[in-house]
């Protein structure tokens, strides 16, 4: 018996059309960054030009900016009020996107003084006024008025978180013109991937711990009894942390991370540990820092999500950070969950530097080899540290 024949295939046209895979995220080609005169920031400028991305510095200060950065075609330094959302919105004008990596305080720009009016000239008197005035009928002149008294300022002004401020101006400028943008991390309203970060912000870790209820610091006392929780100097975990939220509300794509402390003796190089929930304790290179804000930058699994992170010296990074970041959950979902909480914790109180172990039993300004050898702090013991005073961290500034 002959064999069949086989069974040609379908004609072309009957096959299945597989859909069309997301439209690919252009990357940046021109970053506004703040702060990059900051140790932090002048990595991250460093970081995004070994990338062949533009970078425009707003500067406080030209100068000195100019004097930090190596100088060369793909660098732009630009004068730049971070308390003036319009000058903001100028300096950010042409840019891709934006890297926030500034913080401190600042005086307002006070207004120009109001221009000095002339004083109009006298209407020439009349003639039935010279008549008046000859035979004493004239009303008689009106006594000077009162000079306003001086009030002397009894010092310098109020000063102005500069992250308040710039925070929502820089992503106001860089808000996408269109909806359904992908803000929240999710899909846009045509159906493409979300879109990569226009804003990426430089926080903190432990930002929302002062906010939390004695039963939630009681739970997780590793995380809300380390030194910069309990002294919070000026007040800057709260500052940033409603700075923060100021960049979620803005509809702008963004990305918040807060590395744990920063600290150039570490080794540089480290692989990043990233968690959500606030609990993260560490140490962490500010290379590595500057590694990751530039690597969310360029991914889409980082856009809507905020996320902590730390580095486990001994363990080089991987060649992506997309797999983790995907991991992570976007900020529209909510909070992670308490058994989410609780899992993370108790991991990431195992990775903590020393032998001790205990970040809680930190004082400011005392490291962990410190209190692992009974060696008090550069602030002194614990309880008794001045985190504003003399030889305590500088005010925040870029």
């Amino acid at each position: 018996t002959p064999t069949p024949p086989p069974t040609p295939p379908p004609p072309v046209e009957s096959l299945p059309i597989p859909p069309s895979p997301p439209r690919a995220c252009a990357p940046p080609e021109r970053v506004a960054v703040t702060g990059a005169s900051g140790r932090t920031g002048r990595l991250v400028v460093a970081e995004l030009r070994s990338r062949g991305i533009r970078v425009v510095a707003l500067a406080r200060n030209v100068s000195k900016t100019t004097a930090l950065l190596p100088a060369g075609d793909d660098l732009e330094v630009v004068a730049c009020d971070h308390l003036d959302a319009a000058d903001v919105a100028r300096c950010a004008g042409g840019c891709d996107a934006a890297m926030w990596c500034a913080t401190g305080f600042a005086e307002p720009t006070p207004p120009p003084p109001a221009p000095v009016k002339e004083p109009e000239p006298e209407p020439e008197n009349s003639f039935l006024d010279r008549l008046k005035n000859l035979l004493g009928l004239s009303a008689p002149e009106p006594p000077p008025p009162e000079p306003e008294p001086v009030v002397e300022p009894e010092g310098p002004g109020p000063k102005t978180s500069i992250d308040l401020v710039g925070v929502p101006a820089l992503a106001k400028a860089l808000a996408p013109v269109r909806g359904g943008d992908g803000a929240d991390g999710g899909e846009t309203d045509d159906g493409d991937a979300r879109p990569l970060p226009k804003v990426v912000m430089l926080s903190s870790a432990g930002v929302t711990r002062p906010a939390w209820d004695a039963a939630k610091k009681e739970r997780f006392p590793g995380s809300a009894e380390i030194p910069i929780v309990r002294l919070n100097p000026f007040g800057i975990l709260g500052i940033k942390a409603d700075s923060e939220q100021r960049l979620r509300d803005s509809g702008t794509p963004y990305c918040i991370f807060r590395p744990t402390g920063l600290n150039d003796d570490w080794p540089a190089g480290s692989r990043p540990i990233l968690s959500q929930g606030d609990l993260a304790v560490g140490r962490i290179h500010r290379s590595d820092v500057a590694a990751v804000l530039v690597a969310c930058l360029l991914s889409p699994a980082a856009t809507g999500k905020t996320f902590e992170g730390s580095a486990l010296a001994g363990y080089a990074p991987a060649p992506s950070l997309d797999g983790a970041l995907a991991r992570l959950g976007v900020d529209a979902d909510g909070p992670p969950a308490a058994a989410a909480l609780d899992a993370t914790y108790a991991a990431l109180q195992q990775i903590l530097p020393g032998e001790k172990q205990d970040a809680a039993a930190l004082a400011m300004g005392q490291t962990y080899e410190q209190l692992d050898g009974g060696v008090t702090g550069r602030l002194g013991k614990r309880g008794e540290e001045d985190a504003e005073g003399p030889g305590a961290a500088p005010k925040p500034s870029s």
